[in-house]
């Protein structure tokens, strides 16, 4: 038997950069690992069927769900025999968290120490390009200067200590809609200072320099995000930003009092509240 844990994410910042020849859209974003986790069991078995479990009522267990399709790349590739997996569920579905992203690079992990097969961390990554553009990132986690579709992962300095108050309202939102209703807009670019902003060290600076291109077309299609935003500024937060394209909305907070306060304040305007640590 093995566990791995699977860390959530937010993006600290995001450029959208244009329309790529392939479809996606070319981004330039620093995105950084916080204390929310999933985990995931493995347990080894002697015929070769991919068997999913899970704590989550909503999630697919078979082909449609990206652990299937991890744990089935790597037995194509090492021949390995088949795998039994349970995924404990906290991080939120489709929330911009990249938890779907961090549980299949869980198990490109995981089936790797399972199996004994001793795969370079940068071949997992890049096996986790091929099913997801957030799942290199996850296979590595910390902090990271992501370009390309989301791929291309150059790790660098950790934010400074701090406590992250997210909130999920009960909706889902189609991230390709999103990118396709920035068509046409201009944005000025944040992500290299959001970069040298860490490098300094300056958790103020830090708030100061969070962006997000896809927040405005998400607050604009989806009321419920824009309202929690104004709930968040209402309270006092001064970092507050939407992480992926959403609908999760976080804010950092120096202090864990502030955190907790915070926390306390806001439980009451929305189901899905959480207090979790900055990692990176």
């Amino acid at each position: 038997m093995h566990i791995e844990v699977a860390r959530a994410k937010i993006n600290l910042s995001l450029d959208v950069l244009g329309k790529r020849p392939d479809g996606f859209h070319e981004v330039s974003m620093v995105m950084t690992t916080i204390d929310l986790n999933d985990y995931l069991t493995f347990e080894k078995r002697t015929d070769k069927r991919i068997v999913l479990t899970s704590d989550s009522s909503f999630m697919p267990l078979g082909r449609k769900n990206l652990v299937y399709q991890a744990a089935e790349l790597m037995q194509r590739k090492y021949n390995t025999p088949g795998v039994e997996i349970h995924i404990e569920k906290n991080i939120p579905i489709a929330a911009g968290l990249a938890g779907g992203s961090s549980d299949a690079a869980a198990t490109l992990r995981g089936m790797n120490e399972l199996y004994e097969l001793n795969v370079k961390i940068e071949t997992l990554m890049e096996y986790g390009a091929t099913l997801g553009s957030d799942i290199p990132f996850c296979v590595k986690g910390g902090t990271a200067l992501a370009t390309g579709r989301g791929e291309k992962i150059e790790s660098i300095k950790s934010p400074p200590h701090g406590w992250v108050i997210l909130a999920k309202p009960s909706i889902s939102v189609s991230t390709p809609k999103i990118y396709s209703g920035i068509r046409g807009r201009k944005f000025i670019p944040g992500t290299e200072k959001m970069k040298t902003t860490l490098e300094s060290g300056d958790f103020d600076e830090m708030i100061r320099a969070l962006k997000n291109d896809l927040q405005a077309v998400t607050r604009e299609r989806y009321k419920e995000v824009d309202h929690l935003i104004e709930v968040f500024k209402k309270f006092g937060a001064e970092g507050v930003l939407m992480s992926g394209s959403g609908p999760t909305v976080f804010a950092i907070f120096k202090k864990e009092r502030q955190a907790a306060h915070f926390y306390n304040a806001l439980k009451g305007f929305c189901d899905e509240v959480y207090k979790v640590r900055l990692l990176g």
